[in-house]
């Protein structure tokens, strides 16, 4: 049988890494937070969007906004643009893949909706293309990349860059940070 443990823990000590560096992200995360409250008390809604396990962390976080995340509470309006595979395949097959988030935000985003784009590498072309496609329709850009940033976190208005270059630990912090602020928003609608 081989030797599982150097694997494990080379894992657990980059991930407890880049969790400890979080805590120099709490100031951005209450911004983000607070973008999220506002927008949803003002009755618009959140819009995530993604690639492979970032499009996983999208559907997760969208289920936690609109059915619950520790609470229940009233639903509140939520959307992840990776979930209709009509919708994904026609428009990549017609169009190709580079718009497809932007064409979603162009027909679902009014004015004060929060986009969310999640890009471990930050260079993610759709992803990139939605983020400007949100801010052109008046949203607040919120980016979730990696410690190297990239195009998403100079577009975002608010871009959480997960203090790690290794992808699943920035997949990792993003997953926490979006359940922090899941856990926010939703404190303040179960009182």
């Amino acid at each position: 049988m081989s030797d599982f443990t150097p694997l494990f823990e080379e894992h657990l000590r980059g991930h407890r890494d880049a969790i400890a560096k979080l805590e120099q992200h709490r100031e951005l995360l209450q911004r983000i937070a607070q973008a999220w409250l506002d927008a949803l008390k003002a009755g618009r809604k959140i819009l995530f969007f993604g690639n492979g396990g970032s499009a996983a962390d999208a559907q997760h976080l969208a289920a936690e906004i609109v059915v619950r995340y520790r609470h229940n509470r009233m639903a509140l309006p939520a959307i992840a643009l990776t979930c209709d595979s009509s919708i994904l395949t026609a428009h990549s097959n017609d169009f190709g893949f580079e718009s497809l988030f932007a064409r979603q935000i162009e027909a679902l985003a009014q004015p004060g909706d929060i986009a969310v784009g999640i890009s471990t590498s930050g260079r993610s072309a759709n992803v990139v293309a939605g983020l400007k496609a949100a801010k052109a329709k008046g949203c607040v850009a919120v980016a979730f990349c990696g410690e190297a940033g990239g195009p998403c976190s100079e577009l975002a208005d608010l871009c959480f860059q997960a203090p790690s270059l290794i992808t699943a630990h920035i997949q990792e912090c993003h997953l926490l940070a979006g359940h922090l602020l899941c856990g926010f928003v939703e404190d303040h609608f179960s009182s």
